[in-house]
């Protein structure tokens, strides 16, 4: 079976994770803030909090801007449930905002014309977390200009996008947007086995997210609201918190991963170049990158005509390729139909999206003969329609 996507760790990665597990700390010791301060140089980010799963970084964010009750947050639909999810945990609402038919990331020109009518009718969103869908860049300069416009927050979900680079800088480092948050489970460009992280340009929202993370505890003297004098063993917990902290033995991982980004994305590049040169591109395409941006090619998506998509996918799996969707569009889930009365009229591109795309195999040890194996059961398919 060829999997759509998987890890791949090198000797030095189980080396530097059994250093861990022989050590005297197996969490809160010297791999997580050396995680942290390696995710800062790369990002060339002010700030970085690493936490156990992407998700929590998005929620943690998001209480550290204020997002409440009645508040609203704006996403995209073709995305994974935690883009929105992450909302609902703060009490706040949720409104969604159709994608690109193109470059599969928000529409720009969507989002404008939401943002004026939202305006009139009082209800624009407190939070705006545009996602770099399969790795590419979403224009932040736009989204930049329209958040200063219309004063709402952005938060990159970077999920797919640690690697990746938008006008020469690496995604990450918050020129344009307030916070930007990674994940390093097992299928991304690193993994630290589950693990995200946060990196964001304000201090205040750094110590913020911080103190959230470990169950609104701070142990800092400077901090405390109560003084105390001679009480080494004295900490305050000031906020209803979480334990949201990443162990040392995932920070392990992803240190030593860390150091092979750079590799690992430039193989998935290499993936992508060969399929788009050699797949049929008169019955498939792709999804579009800018010129002023580059893709970590978290995924590979084919887009092809609803008539042929089912069955595409039914006869590779049937192949034993481990073809996937990604992803079902958020308010077609039965949590969000219940308690949510989203129209998908309203967002015509992500239908067509859903009906056409599949995910197929691309990560760091795809051998070429098993990549052109893909290919060959992909282009016979068509064959027959050609």
């Amino acid at each position: 079976m060829i999997p759509y996507n998987r890890q791949y760790l090198f000797p030095k990665d189980i080396k530097n994770v059994n250093k861990v597990l022989r050590s005297d700390y197996l969490t809160q010791g010297k791999e997580a803030p050396k995680f942290e301060k390696k995710i800062s140089n790369f990002c060339k980010s002010k700030y970085t909090l690493v936490v156990n799963s992407a998700t929590s970084a998005l929620h943690l964010t998001c209480l550290a801007f204020g997002l409440k009750k009645k508040d609203y947050l704006w996403t995209v639909p073709i995305t994974f449930v935690a883009s929105s999810n992450c909302a609902l945990y703060c009490g706040a609402k949720i409104d969604l905002v159709d994608i690109d038919k193109n470059t599969l990331n928000i529409d720009i020109n969507c989002l404008e014309k939401k943002l004026r009518i939202a305006k009139k009718r009082k209800k624009l969103p407190k939070i705006l977390i545009p996602v770099h869908f399969a790795g590419n860049p979403c224009d932040l300069k736009k989204l930049s200009q329209l958040a200063k416009k219309y004063r709402f927050k952005i938060i990159e979900d970077a999920s797919h996008a640690l690697g990746s680079r938008y006008m020469n800088k690496n995604i990450g480092n918050n020129s344009f947007t307030d916070a930007t948050v990674f994940s390093f489970h097992p299928v991304k460009s690193i993994t630290s086995g589950e693990g995200g992280a946060v990196v964001c340009r304000d201090k205040k929202i750094y110590q913020k997210i911080k103190m959230l993370r470990e169950h609104g505890i701070v142990k800092e003297r400077k901090f405390f609201n109560i003084k105390k004098k001679d009480q080494p063993w004295y900490y305050e917990q000031q906020l209803l918190g979480y334990n949201y902290r990443m162990s040392d033995i995932s920070a392990a991982l992803g240190n030593s991963q860390l150091s092979s980004l750079k590799l690992f994305v430039k193989k998935r590049n290499e993936i992508a170049k060969i399929y788009e040169k050699k797949l049929n591109k008169k019955f498939i395409s792709f999804q579009k990158i800018e010129k002023n941006s580059f893709s970590s090619r978290h995924l590979f998506i084919i887009k092809i005509a609803k008539k042929f998509h089912d069955k595409m996918f039914n006869y590779l799996r049937k192949k034993n390729i481990y073809v996937q969707i990604h992803y079902i569009p958020i308010y077609k889930h039965p949590y969000y139909k219940k308690n949510f009365n989203f129209d998908a009229k309203n967002f015509p591109n992500s239908e067509k999206y859903y009906s056409e795309a599949i995910s197929i195999p691309i990560f760091f040890d795809l051998s070429i003969k098993k990549q052109f194996y893909v290919i060959k059961l992909i282009n016979s398919f068509f064959s027959k329609y050609d």
